[in-house]
Formats: structure tokens, C-alpha cells, sequence
């Protein structure tokens, strides 16, 4: 979640002095009559930031592929505003955040792999281990 503090400290920034007619120019008029300047995390197309974002199955591999999901979704956010961004002082930190995701999913992959190869099959589809594993060898 620190890259949500991170981007809100740089959105800050940018907006703190805005006069109201900059406000209006940048197309923020409707959300400073809800917010002010105050951060409000939502996506790009208005939609507030929920903890429904963050997914948990209690299974490590549909928890691990969620946890790689998420990363690349972050790493491509990144990517989109660096196209957009001219400003050093937002690029640095952003760039700093997309390596971030870069190496998160990577050790996410990682600890993909050490749990797939701790498991009895190399499918793709594998079994959650802390439930599945009980009724493997119970006699039908």
C-alpha cells in the first residue's frame, strides 16, 4: 500500500496551490466539490480505490496468481502515466514504483514455483494443499 502513499504525496504536490480556475481548466472542478484538494484514491475513470481490490482465496497458487495479476496491473499503470508525464519530479518516483512491481512479481513468481514443485503433480491446474490434500487418498 505504500505506493498508494507515494502516489497521493505526488498528487498532492501538484494540486496544493492550484487556484480555482487552474482547478477547472484541469478538469478537476468535479472532484474538488467532492474532495477538495484532500486525496481520494480512485482509478483514472472516477472509480474509488476498495479493499475488493485485494483478493484472497486462502489457496497459495490462486493467491500467488492474484498477487502476479496484481503487479502487472500496477506495472501497466505506471507505463501509462510515464507516456503522459513530462515532469522529472513525478517521473523519478513513478519509474521508482514500476521497478518496484517489476521485482514483486518476480519473487510472486517465485514462490509460484517453489509451491508448484513442493505439490505431486506438474499440472497447471493444481490442488490447494491446505484443503485438498486431506481427501487425495481417501477411499471412495
Amino acid at each position: 500500500m505504500a505506493h498508494l502513499e507515494i502516489i497521493g504525496t505526488i498528487i498532492y504536490q501538484l494540486t496544493k496551490n492550484l487556484t480555482p480556475e487552474e482547478i477547472k481548466e484541469a478538469g478537476l472542478d468535479d472532484y474538488f466539490v467532492d474532495h477538495t484538494l484532500g486525496i481520494y484514491p480512485q482509478s483514472a475513470s472516477g472509480t474509488p480505490y476498495t479493499a475488493a481490490y485485494m483478493q484472497s482465496k486462502g489457496d497459495p497458487i490462486t493467491d500467488l496468481h492474484e498477487d502476479m495479476a496484481a503487479e502487472q496491473k500496477a506495472r501497466t499503470t505506471y507505463d501509462n502515466i510515464l507516456r503522459f508525464c513530462d515532469d522529472p519530479d513525478v517521473i523519478d518516483p513513478i519509474r521508482f514504483l514500476r521497478e518496484r512491481e517489476i521485482v514483486h512479481y518476480q519473487r510472486f513468481g517465485e514462490g509460484l514455483r517453489i509451491t508448484t514443485d513442493k505439490l505431486d503433480s506438474k499440472n497447471f491446474y493444481a490442488f490447494n494443499p491446505a484443503f485438498d490434500k486431506q481427501f487425495k487418498n481417501k477411499k471412495k
